[in-house]
């Protein structure tokens, strides 16, 4: 696949923005090498985890990127192995990764190792948010998942979210919610907790090229603007899980047992396209 470098215009310089998660991480098949990590085999899952990052990083830096940022995004933010990251890649943590989407300092926004939203069929590890409280989350009464919400809080500041990794139901759900953005299939779902993988020098190609190809293309692709006032309504499994957020958020309107509502008037910060 032939890719044209990235046309940064006179004088600019091309930052881009890469979010990543771990449920899709080429490699991964099974819930046990995500939930168990005080398994000695957890550290595969990381090295896992630094070479997609790494192929991405690399990937952008070969099609004229001038600076890559990377968020270690899934959990605490603990799992990128200390000294793996690619050098020339910087890493970030809150609030240095928001700022730079509010300060409209990146061209582009990217996912590493994402996965589709709760409730998908045959999504590897499918959720939104925490597969254990979460049951549905609505932007504007659209069922949406993490990948909606990053791409309305980078769209929020005109930033186009450009590229995804992960099974193939997010990558679906990426092109649904977004149009024209590059995918990296690197397994499919067979139901819930397992996977088929690709092999793994498919996934790292599949990786660099859809990289290349969203960034190539990334004046074509609209930044995501779900439309402003949001209202955001999350259905919890319990009701107590309801208690919880009204506990947290009084300012918010309970619907029933389990749905909670608020009105968001303006995205500024992460934070405003959740509960």
């Amino acid at each position: 696949m032939q890719i044209q470098p990235v046309s940064k215009g006179q004088g600019a310089i091309m930052e881009i923005l890469i979010m990543t998660d771990l449920e899709g991480i080429s490699g991964i098949d099974s819930i046990d090498q995500v939930q168990k990590t005080e398994d000695p085999g957890y550290g595969q899952v990381l090295e896992l985890l630094m070479q997609d990052v790494n192929t991405a990083v690399r990937a952008a830096l070969d099609v004229g990127v001038e600076r890559v940022y990377v968020v270690d995004g899934h959990g605490s933010g603990r799992n990128f192995i200390p000294g793996r990251l690619d050098p020339q890649a910087v890493q970030l943590r809150n609030p240095a990764w928001q700022e730079l989407i509010t300060r409209r300092q990146v061209a582009a926004y990217l996912e590493i190792g994402t996965h589709a939203m709760a409730g998908t069929r045959d999504a590897f590890l499918d959720h939104t948010q925490s597969s254990i409280r979460w049951f549905d989350y609505r932007i504007n009464n659209r069922s949406s998942g993490e990948i909606a919400q990053g791409a309305a809080f980078a769209g929020a500041f005109d930033i186009p979210f450009v590229m995804v990794s992960g099974d193939a139901a997010a990558c679906a759900e990426a092109i649904e919610f977004l149009g024209p953005v590059a995918t990296a299939v690197v397994k499919q779902g067979v139901g819930r907790n397992k996977a088929r993988l690709v092999d793994q020098e498919v996934a790292q190609l599949r990786i660099r090229e859809a990289v290349q190809a969203g960034l190539s293309n990334k004046d074509a692709i609209q930044p995501y603007r779900p439309g402003c006032p949001l209202e955001l309504q999350l259905t919890l499994c319990r009701s107590d899980y309801c208690d919880d957020v009204m506990a947290r958020q009084p300012q918010a309107q309970r619907i029933d047992a389990r749905t909670v509502r608020r009105r968001v008037d303006r995205i500024s910060r992460y934070e405003d396209v959740l509960f």
